[in-house]
């Protein structure tokens, strides 16, 4: 797949000149040494270097250390493990209708909507093909006319994966890709942003047909993580074909189990296949969600 591509363009007037400089910059950013930087980084036993990483972190970003398992910031070994941390028991109730399909993270919508012409939304001016995000056509097919959601994690969410419903994980996937930011603004500025950059695909089989699972690499992301596979990257790879995987023994998973992991933020697509699902009323662009809140509901029998 091509590198090159044409140049955002849009009216001078309405142009985030800084998103933009972001953006641009970031195409000649040696994203990969830096995300392995950040990587290495994170995962520094080294006292005064937790330490420091961890503090710091704390008094720029809002993190509710009151619920999660271990409330002080000097009970973590390393900063991956804080970022990483678990929550109490409790701490993400799930929706009480078992027909609910629930959000997988805690973060905000960046969109959600159907899938039109086989593309979807990413921001305002610019869609990405299905077929291109998963790297695979015919799974693609699945999903025509189905819909989507997108789930942006800032980095002071709480970045565990869950189950979004019940499913059995038959097959999935490693894309190679960029490491670009994705945070909305990059959103706004690089086309095709979740299809370009490197990401992870899982396929469950559901009670009301295929669910995928996209979990987006991003730049400063030191890995993707999963409970089936361990740490699928780094290293990571910009180049090469999709490696597709299939269990030999399917796993199944109930709604709320944990299935993956960002070491540092990113974004989450869920792709569900026609009228199987009725979208939440909450369910909307720049909506904050929480693990285990409901995004929408089964329709399909």
């Amino acid at each position: 797949m091509s590198e090159h591509y044409p140049a955002v363009r849009a009216d001078k007037n309405t142009t985030d000149w800084g998103a933009w400089s972001f953006a641009a910059l970031q195409r000649l950013l040696p994203t990969r040494p830096l995300s392995r930087l950040v990587y290495t980084l994170t995962q520094t036993q080294a006292p005064g270097t937790r330490r420091t990483l961890i503090h710091s972190f704390l008094r720029h970003f809002p993190v509710d250390l009151a619920e999660a398992e271990r409330e002080h910031p000097d009970a973590y070994v390393s900063f991956n493990d804080f970022f990483t941390r678990a929550l109490k028991p409790g701490a993400r109730p799930l929706a009480s209708d078992a027909r609910t399909l629930v959000s997988p993270v805690d973060g905000r919508i960046s969109q959600c909507a159907c899938i039109e012409g086989g593309r979807i939304i990413q921001a305002k001016g610019h869609d990405y093909s299905v077929a291109e995000l998963l790297a695979d056509p015919a799974a693609a097919q699945g999903f025509e006319g189905g819909g989507f959601c997108t789930l942006y994690l800032a980095p002071f969410n709480y970045h565990r994966i869950h189950m979004p419903c019940d499913g059995v994980l038959r097959r999935w996937s490693y894309v190679p890709g960029r490491l670009f930011s994705v945070n909305p603004r990059t959103a706004s500025n690089i086309p095709r942003l979740f299809a370009r950059n490197e990401r992870l695909v899982a396929y469950f089989d559901t009670a009301f047909g295929p669910l995928a699972l996209v979990m987006v690499g991003a730049l400063f992301v030191g890995s993707l993580e999963t409970t089936w596979a361990g740490l699928v990257s780094p290293p990571h790879r910009r180049v090469g074909g999709p490696r597709h995987h299939r269990l030999d023994a399917p796993m199944a998973f109930t709604r709320g189990a944990e299935i993956g992991r960002f070491n540092m933020g990113s974004t989450v697509i869920l792709l569900v296949p026609r009228s199987a699902v009725q979208w939440d009323a909450a369910t909307t662009a720049n909506a904050p969600v929480r693990m285990g809140c409901a995004l929408a509901h089964v329709v399909a029998p």
